[in-house]
């Protein structure tokens, strides 16, 4: 099993910056890859970000040139680098791990607010 925790969450306002991390634990070998999502009130989830265990990364168009996302392997964590940042990315962001059994691991999330 993995679990994740997210961090780094907050207020601030638009065309500020946040860095979101998530602290994987347990069975970290297990993981093809990391996902960041996000889901604001009323929509539906939606891929944010995703690193690959090979490193290779992709994004929603929506958040290109924006957003980064990146890992330290070392301190078993992906980031979210989040800048210029708009209203509508408000939201609840959580990460989730794709594992090698085909399981979904989901962190509990953490929102993100960004007034205009």
């Amino acid at each position: 099993q993995v679990q994740l925790v997210e961090s780094g969450g907050g207020l601030v306002q638009a065309g500020g910056s946040l860095r979101l991390s998530c602290i994987a634990s347990g069975s970290i070998l297990s993981i093809n890859a990391i996902r960041w999502n996000r889901q604001a009130p009323g929509k539906r989830r939606e891929l944010v970000a995703v690193i690959t265990s090979g490193g290779s990364t992709n994004y929603a168009d929506s958040v290109k040139g924006r957003f980064t996302i990146s890992r330290d392997n070392a301190k078993n964590t992906v980031y979210l680098q989040m800048s210029g940042l708009k209203p509508e990315d408000t939201a609840a962001y959580y990460c989730s791990a794709e594992l090698r059994n085909g399981i979904m691991a989901w962190g509990q999330g953490t929102q993100v607010t960004v007034s205009s």
